[in-house]
């Protein structure tokens, strides 16, 4: 079974970096198929797609979000982590990591397994 924690920060002063790690436990962060996101739902919003760490160490990212978003991962810590540059209070959200075998699928949201999310204030 695999199990995602994410841990980080529940309050951060705007135009500060966000920093967010996922914990994974029952599969390899390296195993062919598997990419590691992060999402994001703000308080009364969809929840977002903002970018996905595949297998290989590529990474993928949300257009809106590409300029400042970074996924990073320590493979012998089975971690994956999230930066957010300057973040807003627009940022406040709930972020989650997630697990999915295709591209196009977590693109739009669709994964196997779930975190179950930590909250994240912007203020000041």
């Amino acid at each position: 079974q695999v199990q995602l924690v994410e841990s980080g920060p529940g309050l951060v002063e705007p135009s500060q970096t966000l920093s967010l790690t996922c914990s994974i436990s029952g599969a390899s962060i390296t195993a062919s198929y598997n990419f590691w996101s992060w999402l994001r739902q703000p308080p009364g919003k969809g929840r977002e797609w903002m970018g996905a760490m595949a297998w290989s160490g590529d990474t993928y990212y949300s257009p809106s979000l590409k300029s400042r978003a970074s996924i990073s991962r320590d493979t012998s810590k089975s971690q994956v982590t999230l930066q957010l540059t300057h973040v807003t209070p627009e940022d406040t959200a709930v972020y989650y990591c997630a697990r999915g075998t295709d591209l196009e699928e977590v693109r739009v949201g669709f994964h196997h397994d779930w975190g179950q999310g930590i909250e994240v204030a912007v203020s000041s």
